[in-house]
């Protein structure tokens, strides 16, 4: 499945400064292995050294925070956008 993924700005230097690439997979973890081979490097920055999504970053597949659907197992559909959040914090 083709899907387009939504880039922060903070990960955009692994991705030449794009802010929306493609990436194929029938899950969340296969559209991520895909973006990795891609763009190396963006992998480690989404997914901590267990292989979970970081603490402080939220992945959506469509409108579902996957935290709350599948996790890495969470479908992804020909056409839909995943969108990565990092969590922002400040005083």
């Amino acid at each position: 499945m083709s899907v387009s993924v939504r880039v922060p700005t903070i990960l955009r230097t692994y991705t030449k400064d794009a802010a929306q690439v493609s990436a194929e997979g029938a899950t969340l973890k296969d559209v991520l292995a895909d973006l990795d081979a891609n763009h190396p490097g963006i992998r480690a920055r989404i997914l901590d050294d267990s292989g979970k999504i970081r603490r402080f970053v939220n992945v959506y597949v469509g409108d579902e925070d996957v935290r709350f659907a599948d996790g890495l197992d969470t479908a992804t559909k020909d056409g839909v956008e995943v969108s990565i959040i990092p969590a922002v914090a400040g005083g």
